[in-house]
């Protein structure tokens, strides 16, 4: 120990500089980071929505566009080539996914079945019947396939959208195969930006066929070559419409918009491409006199008479738009239109003010967090502490280093994550540390000795611990929203960097101090020694302890049954909406008041923060994906006066139901690998006991959130998963030190063995637990109530967790039996005087 190699010791300092480097643009201002070379201006931790502001939205391709559009499209071939090929049909219609048509003349039947065999393909099949019909079935593979290629266009398009309307911080991305995700940073008009998204904007010029009305058309039947299409007029009136197209949108060369200054009504002014424009030419040179039809989006936004040709591709579009709408309109038809229209599933909204709010809540509370866990360590070890301050130190300055070089996302939840990893970063040194205790008291080596196999019994302990919670986080990167990832993202980083500063830095501090003081022991000043004589008998009591903890879990499994969890939007579907009184304080009877007279089903206001807060709770709404977005639509319109919305979530039931099963899906896989890696490392009776231990801790967790009445949402199934990680490393170290005991008293009865591990292990398993209260309650307190609740329940959870690895994962190795009995009666003196088995 004493000889840490200084090659070592230079990648040490090598990479704590780099860290620093990397680190330090994160405090810098904008205007000093411009000084800075290109690479490092850039290597900044990037900070997610919640603590930015900005819209993170989900759209996802309406499936019955795409199969109309292919169902359109097919019965167009369909007609192309029976006419191409002169044989006489009747009855050609197209429903849902299926196209059938009727050959009159029995004898062409074959020559027609052999001519549409060549629209078909693996995902089309074509079926024949006796009396001339031919039916053509599209798969659903088909649709599914024209699904993902028009996700694959609308990206760009969506794109291009955004960046029109003027942000330039946003991201675009797939969402599976029929969604789009969208985030857009900063201050965002959610509800303009959701309608600008939202249409596909399919414009196309048309004549009005002007053989009869609208209404006669209706009313009879009109021609094949015409459709009936409705006007944006409220109450709609129908026009019978030319099919032929003369120009799109995507014909537009040029787009722009004007305004009447004498009535203020907005306009689209175009000019179109040569090809397009000649079409134009001769359709109005034909038709001087008739009416043209502009559509958008299967209406009929406009029906101007054709008093003249219009020879040089230009015009405009009159609409009873305001500014914003013309505006907007002209985005879309630069941008172009969308394959399908594009249906928000989920919204989650946040206001600048909101996030700024959150960050300076989260810099309090880890800087609180590391003030009082600090002094709690320097308290206990003296000089060893310092030692363990500096590491903790380092190892922040690690995580921001990697989560600045790798773009991680860091969001609030995230902040969580690294105040708990500065509770959680000294659990490896105090088990370090008590290890050389140990070593020092009971094996009786000298100090240098006792240090260096301290550090070296302790590494497998520190590994299995970790593994754990590592496992639980990778699971809820997967399963978590985007918010939750990045908690999961920090906790992640910060056990791999605790574990590698645990054996470098603290390592090298440690043996620089031995090469320079010469110590002979531990610092007389350390208080670490408050349970070395702890010869409790917990094992003694465990039948009342494990009676009652049954109970417990009995009593939580029946409230779970007959009140159940209070759900979450997440899990349920609905709008969850946070507004700040603009002036004075919120008044909540108002609030209900107002919003219960728009029909919107149960509304449930809530205080939230200080007064002028409050937190609209709204059901999931009846109507589908459409109703679920107009109940933000409705309550932003209704108070946008009166208050100022500093986050939006709406979640509609498509979304909600897949968070359901990932969640539900999350929590197993997370169980499963953990367990699976405990009974790999350990005997299968440990497996079992840690499987107990676990259904423990989760039942009585579900039993809290019942008791409470505290929602459950994906952030409560981080809180679920994070606890149960910790609790697996509390028993893990216990489960290491019996494992230990078992190779070295072969005879010890094993109540007696498991007492002596977890009181050999106690002065770690309490002060761990305190650093990460410590640090949990600092977050309670100073972190915001956004989190609150994701601070509760790990406050509960670790106190918990520290209950379980101590009186259900153990008392369970001597119910199935970990080693068989001697019952010879030679080890019944055993005491455990000076936390070791005397035999």
């Amino acid at each position: 120990m004493h000889h840490f190699s200084r090659l070592k010791t230079l990648l040490i300092w090598l990479v704590a500089i780099a860290a620093i480097i990397v680190a330090a643009p994160n405090l810098l201002s904008q205007a000093q980071l411009s000084s800075l070379p290109g690479w490092l201006r850039q290597a900044r931790v990037t900070l997610g929505l919640d603590l930015q502001g900005g819209s993170h939205i989900v759209l996802r391709l309406e499936r019955s566009d795409i199969i109309r559009d292919r169902l359109e499209a097919t019965v167009a071939s369909v007609r192309d080539a029976l006419r191409g090929a002169g044989i006489r049909y009747t009855g050609l219609t197209g429903t849902a996914q299926t196209v059938t048509v009727k050959i009159t003349d029995t004898a062409q039947l074959e020559a027609a079945a052999g001519l549409l065999k060549s629209l078909t393909s693996a995902n089309i099949s074509l079926q024949q019947s006796n009396d001339g019909q031919l039916t053509l079935q599209i798969s659903d593979k088909a649709i599914d396939a024209d699904t993902v290629v028009a996700r694959t266009r609308s990206l760009d398009i969506v794109a291009r959208r955004i960046a029109g309307f003027g942000k330039q911080d946003f991201v675009v991305r797939p969402d599976g195969d029929d969604r789009i995700a969208v985030q857009v940073l900063g201050a965002v008009d959610a509800e303009r930006l959701k309608n600008l998204l939202n249409e596909p904007a399919a414009l196309s010029f048309h004549l009005i066929d002007e053989s009869m009305t609208g209404q006669q058309a209706l009313a009879g039947r009109w021609p094949a070559t015409s459709q009936v299409l409705y006007s944006l007029d409220d109450p709609p009136v129908p026009y019978l419409i030319d099919r032929t197209v003369i120009a799109t949108g995507a014909d537009f060369a040029e787009v722009d918009t004007k305004t009447d200054p004498q009535t203020e009504d907005g306009a689209i002014v175009y000019r179109l491409n040569d090809e397009a424009a000649k079409r134009l030419a001769r359709a109005t040179t034909d038709n001087v006199g008739k009416h043209l039809a502009i559509v958008f989006d299967d209406q009929v936004m406009a029906d101007p008479v054709i008093e003249a040709p219009i020879t040089d591709g230009s015009g405009e579009i009159s609409a009873n738009f305001s500014e914003e709408g013309v505006q907007d309109l002209a985005v879309m038809l630069r941008a172009g239109a969308l394959p399908a229209t594009l249906t928000s599933v989920e919204e989650r909204t946040v206001s600048p003010v909101f996030g700024s709010e959150s960050v300076f809540s989260g810099l309090v509370a880890g800087i609180v967090a590391v003030v009082l866990v600090a002094a709690l360590m320097i308290a206990l070890y003296r000089m060893l502490g310092i030692i363990a301050v500096v590491s903790l130190a380092f190892n922040l300055v690690l995580i921001v280093a990697v989560l600045s070089l790798s773009g991680a996302i860091l969001t609030l939840p995230g902040i969580a994550g690294l105040v708990l990893i500065v509770g959680m970063a000294v659990d490896s040194n105090v088990l370090i540390y008590e290890r050389i205790r140990e070593e020092e008291r009971v094996a009786h080596a000298t100090f240098a000795q006792a240090v260096g196999r301290g550090f070296s019994r302790a590494f497998a302990t520190i590994v299995d611990a970790n593994v754990t919670i590592f496992i639980a986080a990778v699971i809820l990167f997967f399963v978590g929203s985007e918010s939750i990832r990045g908690f999961a993202v920090t906790l992640a980083v910060g056990i791999l960097t605790t574990i590698l500063t645990a054996f470098t830095s603290t390592r090298g501090l440690v043996a620089a101090w031995l090469a320079r003081r010469h110590p002979r022991h531990l610092p007389k000043s350390a208080l670490t020694g408050l349970f070395e004589h702890a010869n409790i008998r917990f094992m003694g009591i465990r039948r009342y302890v494990f009676t009652a903890s049954a109970a417990l879990c009995i009593a939580a499994m029946l409230a779970f049954a007959t009140v159940g969890l209070q759900l979450g939007i997440d899990f349920t579907g609905g709008s969850l909406i946070e507004v700040t009184a603009k002036q004075g304080n919120a008044d909540l009877a108002d609030l209900s008041a107002r919003l219960n007279e728009l029909n919107l089903g149960p509304v449930r206001v809530e205080p939230i923060g200080d007064a002028a807060n409050a937190l609209i709770r709204v059901g999931s709404q009846d109507g589908g994906e459409n109703a679920e977005q107009s109940v933000a639509t409705f309550i932003r319109g209704e108070l946008a006066d009166d208050y100022d919305f500093r986050r939006v979530e709406v979640v509609g039931p498509a979304v909600s139901g897949e968070l359901t099963m990932l969640a539900t899906s999350g929590i197993l896989a997370s169980l499963f690998a953990i367990l699976v890696y405990i009974w790999i490392r350990f005997e299968w009776q440990f497996a079992v006991g840690a499987i107990v231990a676990t259904l423990h801790d989760v039942i009585i967790m579900l039993g809290l959130f019942v008791l409470t009445g505290m929602e459950f949402n994906l952030t409560s199934v981080a809180a679920l998963l994070t606890v149960v990680g910790y609790s697996l490393n509390d028993t893990v170290v216990v489960y290491d030190r019996m494992r230990e005991n078992l190779k070295r008293y072969k005879k010890m009865p094993l109540p007696i063995l498991i007492d002596a591990a977890i009181n050999q292990t106690l002065s770690r398993t309490i002060l761990t637990a305190a650093t990460t209260l410590l640090a949990l309650l600092a977050l309670y307190v100073f972190g915001g109530a956004v989190i609150r609740s994701f601070t509760f329940t790990m406050l509960f959870g670790v106190a918990l967790g520290t209950f379980s690895s101590i009186y259900i994962a153990a008392p369970v190795l001597i119910i199935f039996r970990l080693r068989q009995e001697t019952g010879d009666g030679d080890e019944g003196d055993i005491s455990m005087k000076s936390g070791k088995p005397a035999v």
